[in-house]
């Protein structure tokens, strides 16, 4: 009968290990996934060819997102007024950034409008909790974009690339000129970071670096003339 008992002892042990409790699951760290990004940014896309292009921008936007008019503006207020064009304007994602916690990520790609003209954008994106479980959506916090007189080629693979989980970040210190815009945002823990600097001309320049477990790298350069 004691046999019997430590069999029955070790097979409850082992049936524990095999089937993890709901709340082991729960209460994970979130992991970094890419594509997580770029399937928010290809969603947005559909939203935007099925309901409206500003339609789209504003069931997805951030409460304090922005995009560039050519001057930072808050995107809710300036959707206000949009109305959706009669095609909306077709983009996909050629490569996705994301930070080692997995809840900041940015897409960057190439747009196409219906007349013909093309484009580049860059798109960032934060993950929005809505309970303490972590449930959540993904919403865009700033966006912008250019044209171009040659489309950006489509790869046969998105690029994707997660910050290092070594170390620590630090904050980087700049100025801009004394006419200029700037404003930088970091991810939770810091190993991603967006900057956009916009100058009286709306010329600006949006980077996005990335923590590699040593230094941080430019992975994103994007320069607008003035407009």
């Amino acid at each position: 009968m004691k046999a019997f008992t430590v069999l029955l002892a070790a097979a409850a042990l082992s049936a524990c290990a095999a089937s993890p409790s709901r709340e082991f699951y729960e209460f994970q760290p979130k992991i970094a996934n890419p594509s997580a990004i770029i399937a928010a940014d290809i969603g947005f896309n559909q939203l935007a060819q099925q309901k409206g292009q500003w339609t789209a921008f504003r069931e997805k936007a951030g409460k304090d997102a922005v995009l560039f008019a050519p001057q930072p503006t808050l995107a809710m207020e300036w959707l206000k007024g949009q109305t959706d064009p009669a095609a909306s304007l077709k983009w996909r994602p050629h490569k996705a950034f994301m930070s080692c916690d997995g809840k900041t990520g940015v897409t960057t790609g190439a747009w196409e409008r219906s007349d013909g003209v093309v484009g580049y954008f860059t798109t960032v994106w934060q993950y929005v909790e809505k309970n303490a479980r972590g449930d959540g959506e993904w919403k865009w916090v700033l966006h912008h974009k250019d044209t171009l007189s040659t489309p950006r080629a489509p790869k046969e693979m998105i690029e994707t690339k997660v910050a290092s989980c070594k170390g620590l970040a630090s904050a980087k210190i700049t100025a801009p000129s004394r006419d200029a815009m700037m404003k930088t945002g970091y991810a939770g823990d810091q190993s991603l970071r967006y900057t956009y600097i916009v100058q009286a001309n709306g010329a600006r320049t949006v980077e996005v670096t990335l923590w590699n477990g040593v230094t941080t790298e430019t992975v994103i350069m994007d320069e607008v003339a003035s407009q």
